[in-house]
């Protein structure tokens, strides 16, 4: 059950509808996701959260698909369940495949697994390294 209720667009004031509406014509689709009608309860965070994601998540040196599959990784890895299935989705449409999800998702296990040795075994890093 989420913490506050849905922010549907037939409800939504007019701040809250100009960024649903950019969304949709953003993301070519006609409906608004969860994450962006909770959110909308607070129109400020709203629109600035979709502007950032606009920003970082559109066009850039890095290649789209593999902003989604570093976001899919920092997702897993704080365990953010709608992220996942948000990232995954959109990777998916990118392009990502079965057999790159799971590589993706041994990658993300090995990185948190000598992440977690190098931090419980307090390593300097090497002077090569910087």
């Amino acid at each position: 059950m989420p913490a506050l209720a849905y922010i549907e667009y037939p409800e939504a004031s007019p701040r809250v509808r100009a960024v649903y509406d950019d969304i949709m014509a953003t993301r070519k689709v006609d409906w608004i996701n969860n994450f962006w009608k909770a959110i909308a309860n607070d129109p400020e965070t709203l629109e600035r959260t979709w502007q950032s994601i606009k920003y970082v998540m559109g066009p850039g040196a890095l290649d789209p698909l593999v902003k989604e599959l570093i976001y899919l990784a920092v997702s897993t890895t704080n365990g953010c369940e709608y992220c996942i299935a948000s990232h995954t989705a959109a990777a998916r449409k990118k392009g990502l495949t079965d057999p790159m999800l799971g590589e993706l998702l041994a990658v993300i296990g090995m990185a948190n697994e000598t992440n977690a040795l190098a931090t419980g075994y307090r390593v300097e890093v090497d002077e090569a390294f910087r």
